[in-house]
């Protein structure tokens, strides 16, 4: 198993549509579990729109699905892959972290869920000693959750694992 290309996309997109830095006080190593761990949590939770931004869908459902870059693809951040990624930034492998999001969305009516349009979103993670930095692109989608948003769910969920406030958003300067 070829573990270079793990965590890095090949064809990341050059336009940026958002950035989000947060300051930590983890090593990159811990931060790398930690995120990973994190997004591993939240694949396909159902989420109340309300808990992860403001309603555009009334009574809407949200369901979120990682994805792992590793070369020309991505990988679903299940039990395994998400072992995997832990086992490779254990050995210090990763140096950076390439991630692909599709945002599920649906519309409750009583006991039916009516599914609406997808959002996906593709993540680069830039590490430094004491920070982190998320690099969004919105690929297509009616971007119902900014990706604002998306950033304070990745960062709120990582610090839920952290069990305490490990990440700390960065005012801009």
């Amino acid at each position: 198993m070829d573990l270079r290309m793990l965590g890095i996309y090949d064809n990341f997109p050059q336009s940026i549509h958002y950035i989000e830095a947060f300051s930590s006080v983890l090593s990159i190593k811990q931060l790398q579990q930690k995120l990973v761990q994190a997004l591993k949590a939240i694949n396909r939770k159902p989420f109340s729109f309300e808990e992860v931004a403001i309603p555009t869908i009334p009574h809407g459902e949200v369901i979120f699905e990682f994805g792992l870059a590793e070369g020309d693809g991505f990988n679903f951040i299940d039990a395994e892959e998400a072992q995997r990624a832990l086992d490779a930034i254990k050995k210090g492998r990763l140096s950076t972290l390439d991630f692909f999001c599709a945002i599920r969305y649906y519309r409750v009516e009583g006991e039916k869920r009516v599914a609406l349009k997808f959002d996906y979103y593709m993540i680069k993670t830039n590490f430094a000693v004491g920070s982190i930095e998320f690099q969004f692109h919105h690929r297509q989608g009616p971007r119902y959750i900014s990706p604002e948003d998306l950033a304070s769910l990745i960062a709120d969920k990582t610090n839920a694992v952290a069990s305490k406030r490990v990440l700390k958003k960065t005012e801009p300067e």
